[in-house]
């Protein structure tokens, strides 16, 4: 390969880097039938969403992505209240959720430009919420405590969806 060859692709390589896409991790294996697990995953991933989607409101221009936003933040803030409530029935007393190791995912939010954000919010968002749908089918199966694992069959079908609606959307 000629050698301005070489160097254009690198070049144009290095001036169109790709946007990095990182969803949050999945939850710890314990959080699908331990209630003290569970409570502090669900907690991390209403967090997640209630933060991105507050990152999309002040950055995004598109009113569908606008809306979604509003409504996780809406529903997140509804669920946590939920589990809070189902584990302090089982006698539980919850921490306030942590982002955890979501906070690389909302750090690349935060560093979006305008052009990105969208593609980026959206693309993290599915991964996420299958990630919860998960954790919470899998509690509400196995889990260990009677009020917390209604709570989590409660949240299956918002969870659902979310995924429908993100699926439905351009990334």
């Amino acid at each position: 390969m000629p050698k301005f060859l070489t160097l254009a692709l690198v070049l144009g390589a290095a001036a169109a880097p790709a946007i990095a896409q990182t969803p949050p991790p999945p939850p710890p294996a314990a959080a699908k039938a331990q209630a003290a697990a569970y409570v502090k995953a669900a907690g991390m991933s209403d967090l997640y969403e209630i933060t991105s989607s507050r990152i999309a409101l002040q950055k995004s221009k598109n009113e569908d992505v606008r809306r979604f936003a509003q409504m996780m933040i809406d529903h997140h803030m509804q669920t946590t209240a939920a589990t809070v409530r189902a584990a302090k029935q089982d006698g539980l007393s919850p921490m306030p959720p942590k982002l955890g190791g979501a906070e690389a995912s909302i750090g690349e939010l935060r560093r979006a430009s305008a052009a990105d954000f969208d593609r980026l919010y959206i693309g993290q968002q599915l991964p996420a919420h299958q990630a919860a749908l998960d954790l919470h089918q899998s509690f509400a199966t196995n889990g260990d405590k009677p009020a917390l694992k209604t709570s989590a069959q409660s949240a299956v079908p918002i969870v659902q969806q979310h995924i429908q609606m993100l699926e439905q959307m351009p990334r």
